[in-house]
């Protein structure tokens, strides 16, 4: 089932006790950029995103990451791989949705997607090598449909149509 709630639909004493300062929780740099401990595995993005690192869906995260994808070689690997790319650009991003709010909301719905598509994962059997990369390679392919292919086909669909209107308009 799904983790979360998409709609920010938590209580409001609930959203104001996890609401925290992040920039008392994180260190900066001489530039007051975050600094990240990658050892630490701060989802940032969603972080930023959704007011606390309390929110169900950062947990969903850490529990994806925790319970499920540290549990096995390949996940391990993954999660690599993933930190080493993730850290190069989401430290900027959580800042700039943090300074930002119509950002953090555009990301937020850029997300968005990809969480719920994430809940395959919870289908895996923890420590299971071949359900850990079955599952998260069926993750893959449906996030690449939903932010690559998905938009692909829609300017493909577009531009025929555009294309047809145009032949039949001469």
């Amino acid at each position: 089932g799904v983790y979360f709630a998409a709609d920010d639909s938590v209580a409001l004493e609930d959203t104001m006790m996890m609401e925290k300062d992040e920039d008392a929780m994180m260190e900066k740099d001489e530039e007051g950029d975050a600094m990240v401990d990658e050892e630490d595995g701060g989802c940032l993005i969603a972080t930023a995103a959704y007011g606390s690192e309390l929110a169900p869906q950062v947990q969903f995260l850490r529990e994806i990451r925790d319970n499920t994808l540290l549990t096995t070689e390949s996940g391990s690997s993954f999660m690599t791989g993933f930190n080493q790319a993730y850290y190069s650009f989401s430290p900027a991003i959580a800042d700039l949705e943090r300074e930002i709010p119509i950002f953090k909301e555009m990301v937020k719905a850029a997300i968005t997607p990809a969480m719920y598509t994430l809940n395959i994962m919870t289908l895996a059997d923890a420590g299971s090598e071949t359900s850990v990369l079955t599952f998260g390679i069926l993750s893959i392919v449906a996030i690449g449909g939903i932010y690559v292919a998905g938009p692909y086909l829609t300017i493909r669909v577009v531009r025929s149509k555009v294309m047809q209107r145009r032949s039949s308009s001469y």
